[in-house]
């Protein structure tokens, strides 16, 4: 038996692919081609801790925890005959989907990034979902990380999973339909199309985990050993919103909130992010209540930016950090005070019902990144988006 973990070099797939390995005896292979590592290099920055190479990191993980049952292939999933190969001799029970341009200002750059972005993430979901029907492992589970962003910030409260049409008086259960607000999120408004589609078609098992903006520098398995750390981005385009809160807050300077910042997003802790990524790739499809495709909205709770502000000028005074809250005129256009609402029953089924709080995910953070301050001050620049080279 093998599980595959794509995008097993990046800031989920990472630890994910550890926390899999630690509770299973079964092969877990690791697919990346490294782009993550390239992207955030193009546009100029670099991740706050440091990322050790793939071999290290194995390494470091039998060692550590005794993981003998990792492995390593390179390769890009956009080529068919790649993923045709990487099936046919693996053959895996699961798929854990994480691979992707994860990056919404990235693709926002020009038409050239939203291009690549789209092609990239879209390209290689279809690949897999194709190469299982045609390897007749229409069994494998499939489990891939969209996002939250795809729902968009509708008024109603967000169900887990599809939506309520009406029309002259009757209604039925549908897709939700795509809101998405970048060039990003839409590809993931495809996949989860495309995931439907496939699942209808080949019957293959699907589970559409839709990730909100996570947050943290550290899980169970990381803590461990400094090779084992996931990547922490924190520049303008990679780096979500808390992350470069904290990491403002680290190199002095002032956590800037636009407008009232009341408006609230989902959030997870990379830890209960990890937690239901590693349970459902554990647990075998027929043994879930369902029929056959899931969406889980991979949220713990909805969280204002200025709530975010906040707790991290407080949780900064444990550290010694002086830390402001300034607001400034908002650029964007958008509802300062929207209350948004997440349903996440399932999600929170998975991982136990238990979840990181927010302050102890920030404590985690600067706990961290306090070690890394001179990687943060000769980076500084890459808070504020910058004019990349063609």
């Amino acid at each position: 038996m093998s599980i595959l973990v794509t995008g097993a070099d990046g800031y989920l797939g990472w630890p994910t692919a550890l926390r899999i390995a630690n509770r299973t005896d079964d092969r877990v292979i690791l697919v990346d081609n490294f782009a993550r590592r390239r992207w955030v290099d193009e546009i100029g920055s670099v991740s706050a801790t440091p990322v050790a190479g793939i071999e290290t990191r194995l390494q470091a993980a039998e060692e550590t925890h005794g993981l003998r049952n990792l492995s390593f292939v390179e390769g890009d999933l956009t080529e068919k005959s790649f993923v045709d190969e990487l099936l046919a001799v693996h053959e895996p029970e699961t798929i854990v989907h994480a691979a992707a341009q994860p990056s919404a200002p990235y693709s926002q750059i020009n038409g050239e990034r939203a291009n690549y972005t789209q092609h990239n993430n879209m390209q290689a979901t279809r690949n897999l979902l194709w190469g299982l029907e045609e390897h007749d492992l229409t069994d494998t589970h499939f489990i891939e990380t969209t996002t939250t962003g795809v729902y968009g910030a509708p008024e109603f409260p967000i169900p887990e999973g599809g939506a309520v049409m009406e029309n002259q008086g009757e209604s039925d259960d549908v897709p939700f339909p795509a809101m998405a607000g970048s060039w990003y999120h839409l590809t993931k408004s495809h996949d989860a199309a495309n995931m439907r589609l496939a699942h209808s078609q080949f019957d293959i098992p699907i589970s559409d985990v839709r990730t909100a903006i996570t947050y943290g520098t550290e899980t169970e398995e990381t803590r461990d050993d400094e090779r084992l750390k996931t990547r922490f981005d924190f520049d303008y385009y990679f780096g979500t919103v808390g992350h470069r809160f904290c990491a403002q807050a680290v190199a002095g300077y002032p956590v800037t909130v636009y407008g009232k910042g009341e408006q609230r997003k989902p959030f997870i802790s990379l830890e209960d992010a990890v937690e239901g990524l590693a349970e459902l790739a554990l647990t075998a499809p027929e043994e879930r209540d369902d029929d056959g495709l899931v969406v889980y909205n991979q949220v713990t709770r909805a969280i204002s930016i200025v709530e975010i502000a906040e707790t991290i000028a407080g949780v900064g005074q444990e550290f010694d950090l002086d830390v402001a809250v300034e607001h400034f005129e908002n650029p964007r256009d958008e509802d300062e005070e929207h209350e948004m609402e997440i349903e996440n029953e399932r999600y929170m089924n998975v991982i136990g019902g238990q979840a990181q709080t927010f302050q102890s995910g920030v404590r985690d953070i600067l706990g961290t990144l306090v070690e890394y301050e001179d990687t943060i001050e000769a980076h500084e620049d890459r808070f504020l988006p910058g004019v990349l080279e063609e």
